[in-house]
């Protein structure tokens, strides 16, 4: 894997899209725009977003800089599962994979009058939008860009249908994502085009063929370094950090050796200890024997499904997904169904938590991509299992929302007890909560008593 090529890719990228985001907002938000009088709800929807943001200048910026990178996860995720076929139709590569002047296979098919039912079958919003792809491209609906704005519809269908499965990578952007999508994606130099070039799929699909999401971590950390960069110099002039500026400020991708030493002599070593039978340590090139001390009272599972690791700094997921690959191993040790592991490891075994939004949705999807890997049918499943990727957000209540509180657990607890969240976006899992408030948490049910923890923490992408 070329990391060099990945570094100048994200970087640009990161530059493109909030250009071509940044252009399509002041284009709505100018007098008498199309967008208001054709995408009046769209409209109405940026501009309540940009409030929020600051309004004014800041309120601009901040919402092309999310739009921008909301726009690079679904492009690099749809690339990633793309090389892997884990798309039906290739949606953001050709059907020869690894051409990047070649159009989306999604293109290719609706020009041959080839829809996938699967996405615009039925009566639904996509269906809708089924007439308006085919008369752009027949000539029917004028446009300067036909083919362009075809593929638009194409990809957000797509995102939309892809939205039931990674809720987390292919959010609800609401109806300001119908204004705010960059323009000229199947330009030759564009972010969609270079996505392809990039992400080969050799470098995608990895040694074992069930997938590389290493590579999606270090799309992120390349993404988010000249922000960090931003970060870094305002540090030098006395600037504080606040909730925006920490996680480009923390996160740093932890090398594959540290990951696998810490999982193998954590993980690796309590299913070891309470199973000396088995043989899986002597494929684990950082597993040490323990001794001495180390060798004494040993805290004991029953089964893989007892052991859960935690990771309080996710990040993009690097020390989960190696997790996932041990896990799986003594699961399949065990003796449990191939078909029936990943689903138990996402539902019983790997938790993490993590205060940047974008990395948590990478961590999620990158859990997600191992265990498709490893279940080809693990998106057709009657419930598929989401991954236990927590997002720590801020919480602060009112006095009498406390007042609420206090009445309805029936207890006295003052009110900074109860804001012991307020800011959590800044300083996430190392806020400790008061023993009265983690009693409370815990009281309503006994489920996972007796569980065995690994906490696994260490800030990363």
């Amino acid at each position: 894997m070329n990391t060099n090529k990945l570094q100048s890719f994200a970087a640009e990228a990161r530059t493109s899209l909030m250009k071509a985001v940044r252009a399509r907002i002041d284009a709505a938000l100018e007098p008498n725009s199309l967008a208001q009088s054709d995408s009046p709800r769209a409209y109405r929807e940026l501009t309540e977003e940009i409030q929020r943001n600051g309004g004014g200048e800041q309120g601009r910026a901040k919402t092309a800089e999310r739009h921008a990178y909301r726009w690079f996860n679904r492009i690099i995720a749809l690339r990633y599962m793309d090389a892997n076929e884990f798309t039906g139709v290739h949606v953001v590569s050709g059907e020869e994979l690894d051409n990047p002047n070649a159009l989306p296979a999604v293109l290719s098919a609706a020009k041959r009058g080839e829809f996938e039912d699967e996405i615009f079958g039925g009566v639904g919003t996509k269906s809708k939008v089924l007439p308006t792809i085919q008369a752009l491209l027949d000539g029917g609906k004028p446009s300067n860009d036909p083919q362009g704005d075809a593929y638009g519809l194409l990809l957000r269908s797509y995102c939309d249908y892809w939205h039931k499965c990674l809720p987390f990578m292919f959010d609800d952007a609401g109806a300001a994502d119908e204004i705010l999508m960059p323009a000229d994606l199947l330009a030759k130099d564009s972010v969609l085009r270079k996505a392809v070039e990039v992400m080969s799929v050799a470098d995608c699909v990895g040694e074992s063929d069930e997938g590389n999401v290493e590579i999606i971590g270090w799309l992120y950390q390349f993404y988010i370094s000249e922000r960090k960069d931003e970060v870094m110099a305002g540090f030098k002039k006395s600037k504080k950090a606040g909730a925006d500026e920490i996680p480009a400020a923390t996160q740093l991708f932890t090398p594959d050796w540290i990951v696998r030493y810490l999982v193998q002599n954590t993980v690796g070593r309590l299913w070891t200890q309470n199973h000396p039978e088995s043989q899986l340590h002597n494929t684990w090139e950082y597993y040490i024997d323990p001794v001495g001390e180390d060798a004494g009272e040993i805290l004991k599972i029953d089964s893989p499904e007892d052991l859960t690791v935690c990771d309080p700094a996710c990040g993009s997921g690097h020390m989960l997904t190696y997790a996932f690959d041990l896990l799986y191993s003594i699961y399949d040790e065990a003796g449990y169904s191939a078909n029936e592991i990943p689903g138990l490891i996402l539902e019983h075994n790997l938790f993490g938590m993590e205060i940047d939004e974008r990395a948590a949705n990478l961590a999620a999807f990158a859990l997600t991509m191992k265990a498709r890997g490893k279940y080809r049918r693990f998106f057709r499943k009657g419930r598929q299992v989401q991954p236990n990727i927590q997002r720590i957000t801020p919480e602060r209540f009112t006095d009498d929302e406390v007042t609420e509180l206090n009445d309805l657990y029936h207890v006295t607890f003052d009110t900074d007890t109860w804001n012991t969240y307020q800011n959590a976006d800044t300083y996430g899992s190392l806020i400790q909560p008061p023993t009265e408030l983690a009693a409370l948490a815990s009281a309503p049910s006994d489920e996972g008593a007796g569980r065995i923890l690994v906490v696994v923490a260490t800030p990363e992408v």
